[in-house]
């Protein structure tokens, strides 16, 4: 099943409410909420008070919450406790990969690890049978509207013939630069979680979902 997960990062926050009842109505099933911390990466973004806040308008869409935070094993229970339905964690971030794989699967929410364009895939594997979703980042982690970046998606085919072949059960998520023309390419890779910031956002969102949506039949 394809999934898609728009990005809120590139909503307009005047309006943020309206935007996310517009991305729910039209089939997206999934909300992805970038955390970022400054130091990880060098953009700075909303915390808990503002995922706890939406969560109470918003209980029946899925929030796909990114951690692209350092040693996020510090924050993962109030994060849970906020709303926060997947919680994805950088590779790169973490001191002890299965610890705080464990500490999030304790919560009760599904369990998600992120690597960057340039961390081999091949990373992640020992952590597969902890994980029930796999981020492959498509560009830089840390800004919006940036260009897919087209190696991404060889680590995702990669990643995507050794969960089959080993009969996992393990969702692999795409994010940067994912547009009408580089969805295809994403899921013939293998992806099918597809965040979506600008693609979703900029000019007509209903028109911009059933584009993406068309574009991955």
């Amino acid at each position: 099943m394809d999934i898609l997960s728009p990005s809120i990062l590139a909503a307009d926050y005047a309006i943020l409410g309206d935007q996310i009842r517009q991305v729910k109505e039209n089939g997206a099933q999934y909300l992805h909420i970038d955390v970022m911390d400054g130091h990880f990466v060098p953009s700075i973004s909303i915390g808990f008070p503002v995922i706890s806040s939406l969560k109470k308008s918003f209980d029946d869409i899925v929030f796909d919450v990114h951690l692209m935070i350092d040693e996020p094993i510090r924050y993962v229970e109030r994060f849970a406790k906020s709303g926060a339905d997947i919680i994805t964690v950088h590779l790169e971030a973490c001191s002890d990969v299965k610890q705080t794989l464990a500490a999030i699967r304790a919560l009760g929410v599904k369990a998600g690890i992120s690597v960057k364009p340039d961390t081999p895939v091949e990373e992640v594997y020992p952590y597969l049978p902890m994980l029930d979703m796999v981020l492959v980042m498509t560009v830089e982690p840390g800004f919006g509207g940036q260009k897919l970046i087209p190696h991404t998606l060889d680590k995702v085919h990669t990643l995507y013939s050794y969960i089959r072949s080993h009969s996992m059960s393990v969702d692999i998520e795409v994010d940067g630069g994912i547009t009408v023309n580089t969805i295809k390419d994403a899921k013939k890779a293998g992806a099918n979680v597809f965040v979506a910031g600008t693609a979703v956002f900029r000019g007509d969102i209903k028109s911009n979902i059933e584009g993406l949506f068309e574009a991955v039949k």
